[in-house]
């Protein structure tokens, strides 16, 4: 039962976020928004949404390791495991506004959770500087790619339409509102369950089955994108979503209930993230593209960040 609760919390979490995400992003066009804000804004921020209701969840209920093992799991699976299967299948081509401008944001941020958590516990006021900073980031965005692109922005492909009436649009946002909650209350409350089952922590249970699981859109995002040859995609996608789990997702969190912070998270899955990170960063820099070498290299850091934290 606890593992049919698990896929059961996965599968609400994923279909409701794209739901979620659907239906607003829907909204938002219909009342005469741009393409850029909802793609940036909405869209940007709605595919994150399972790992924001896992990890405030995983928080309310006692089990703050969840929430924090949720936020630096994942960053540490886009990397590893999902630019590393990425590259497999094909070559990921950094271009130069991706690496200087989301790159360097990217590793800044991993950097500041670092130090926000130094004190053993993530704070309500390091959680409003990471949303004022999450603000600050997506303004600068609007703002840098109207000025790429002139005084019209260009229109990001593949954005939900409106559907026939409005009714329809409001019926998704509310589904999938539904869906998200419900799938991350039975997410979290199944994945304690496997935490004492199995005499681990909830850190350990966040890092891994959760972080995994809140990263399937991003998973499934990155390898049809890399089918497609869209490697800038796959890239983008990474390190959009990376910032907005240590911005908005940690920091909605520690606003809600402060996260405190274990000695073995600061000691080893923190560093390991900036760490990651920053080869990410070298890598877009120095090397600008990099395939199978690579990808298999992150599949292999990955399984031994994994074995790790298990062992």
């Amino acid at each position: 039962m606890t593992i049919v609760g698990l896929l059961a919390g996965f599968v609400l979490l994923l279909a409701g976020g794209e739901l979620l995400v659907r239906g607003a992003a829907a909204l938002a066009l219909r009342f005469g928004l741009s393409h850029l804000v909802v793609g940036i804004i909405i869209v940007g921020f709605g595919t994150s949404v399972p790992e924001l209701v896992a990890s405030i969840q995983a928080a309310l209920a006692g089990a703050p390791g969840i929430a924090m093992g949720n936020v630096v799991g994942s960053n540490i699976a886009n990397i590893l495991l999902i630019l590393g299967v990425g590259a497999i299948i094909y070559p990921i081509v950094c271009s130069k506004a991706a690496v200087f401008r989301d790159g360097f944001f990217m590793v800044a941020t991993a950097a500041l959770l670092g130090v926000a958590c130094y004190s053993g516990v993530l704070s309500v006021k390091w959680g409003l500087i990471f949303i004022a900073i999450l603000v600050f980031y997506m303004g600068y965005l609007l703002y840098s790619d109207r000025q790429d692109n002139g005084v019209e922005p260009a229109e990001p492909d593949n954005l939900p339409q409106p559907s026939k009436t409005i009714w329809l649009d409001l019926l998704f946002v509310a589904g999938g509102t539904i869906a998200v909650v419900l799938g991350g209350k039975l997410l979290v409350d199944n994945a304690i369950i496997v935490a004492k089952s199995f005499h681990v922590s909830d850190e350990v249970v966040g890092l891994t089955l959760v972080a995994v699981g809140t990263s399937l859109p991003e998973l499934a995002t990155s390898i049809i994108a890399a089918m497609r040859r869209h490697s800038d995609i796959a890239l983008g996608n990474v390190l959009g979503s990376n910032i907005y789990n240590i911005l908005g997702i940690a920091g909605i969190t520690a606003v809600i209930k402060p996260i405190p912070v274990s000695h073995e998270m600061l000691k080893i899955d923190i560093p390991v993230m900036i760490a990651v990170s920053l080869v990410l960063f070298f890598l877009a820099v120095v090397v600008k593209r990099f395939g199978k070498r690579v990808g298999f290299a992150f599949l292999a850091g990955y399984a031994a960040f994994i074995y790790t934290v298990v062992a």
